[in-house]
């Protein structure tokens, strides 16, 4: 017996995604439904090798549904998830509205897959960032070895994470490049995107931050440890999908570089591909449509007392979004659920 289960959002990247890996992970379903915006009303999304129309997310009945993945702003998300709730449907959200909320559990299976189960409180679980989620599969089997007291990090994020007009842009500003013209002026981003790198992602904040770098802070004190120390400085670079991050993590003991790599090959959803050669690391253009997050380039950081280097990659549209919510559905049916 298998699972009723709504995408919110079908028509875009993630939606898509989600429905993708449904199908490839042979999630237990029993039915599913695709909403999206009334101006997305009827089009058409692929399930495998079957077609579904979208329906009218402003009119739909999730009473006797199981689950729905929402993959829609948090203005549209606020709206509806606790309509949803309300109707008895678990909902799996991929916006940010409710990740700090106390009694909303942020969900990376990897590291917390037991916080699922304070779903009741609001019949609502939250994905974290992009961002966060690669990082914390990363940090949490390092964490459990040695107790990590500072990380450092930069990420050089795609622009996917920003959404299709982000794709679009980046892909005309390099078209506009090479033909006299067509050159195209920032919309989406507030600088050249094309062959540029822009240091702010998100809105900037009282201190300086950006509300990305804030997130990575307090979403990793959520899901790993409260006790955590982290700066972050968040990056938008010219590539289509795959985030990458430079790690410097700190822990309260020695861990040698070779036992961290040991540690990180054992780990659930960590693949280490660490040669000291010539390309012997991933990049994200090797990372798009992989379940995994990569590890490359760990070493010992001798400039501190307990300190470790390392390469983080993962596809965002996956691990970051659709893959992880697929996971936390998976984690539900298990731990709660039990239907499939």
């Amino acid at each position: 017996m298998g699972y009723k289960v709504v995408v919110v959002g079908a028509t875009g990247n993630v939606g898509r995604e989600m429905l993708n890996i449904l199908d490839e992970r042979a999630f237990p379903i029993e039915e599913i439904a695709v909403l999206a915006s009334r101006r997305s009303l009827g089009t058409e999304v692929s399930f495998g090798d079957k077609t579904l129309k979208t329906k009218d997310l402003a009119t739909f009945d999730f009473t006797g549904w199981d689950m729905a993945l929402f993959a829609i702003g948090s203005e549209a998300t606020k709206e509806y998830a606790p309509k949803a709730a309300s109707q008895g449907c678990v909902v799996i959200d991929n916006s940010s509205l409710y990740r700090m909320d106390p009694d909303v559990p942020l969900v990376v299976p990897e590291v917390n897959a037991d916080a699922v189960l304070g779903y009741t409180k609001k019949n609502i679980i939250a994905n974290p960032n992009c961002s966060t989620a690669q990082m914390v599969v990363a940090l949490k089997p390092l964490h459990d070895r040695a107790k990590i007291k500072r990380v450092v990090v930069s990420t050089y994020q795609s622009v996917s994470g920003t959404g299709k007009e982000a794709i679009d842009e980046l892909w005309n500003q390099t078209k506009g490049m090479y033909v006299p013209g067509q050159e195209v002026e920032p919309s989406v981003y507030p600088r050249q995107i094309a062959f540029n790198v822009i240091p702010h992602i998100d809105v900037f904040m009282e201190d300086g931050g950006t509300k990305e770098e804030w997130k990575m802070v307090v979403e990793t004190k959520k899901i790993l440890d409260p006790a955590i120390k982290l700066t972050a400085t968040c990056v938008r670079v010219p590539v289509f999908v795959g985030h990458s991050e430079a790690l410097n993590i700190e822990f309260e003991d020695f861990l040698d570089e070779d036992e961290a790599r040991d540690i990180l090959r054992e780990a659930p959803g960590i693949m280490v591909v660490d040669k000291r050669e010539d390309g012997g690391y991933v990049t994200p253009v090797e990372c798009v449509g992989d379940f995994a997050t990569f590890i490359s380039r760990i070493r010992q950081d001798s400039t501190v007392e307990n300190g470790l280097n390392l390469w983080c990659v993962s596809d965002n549209l996956r691990k970051g979004a659709a893959l992880n919510a697929v996971q936390i559905a998976e984690v539900l049916g298990q731990k709660a659920l039990k239907k499939g």
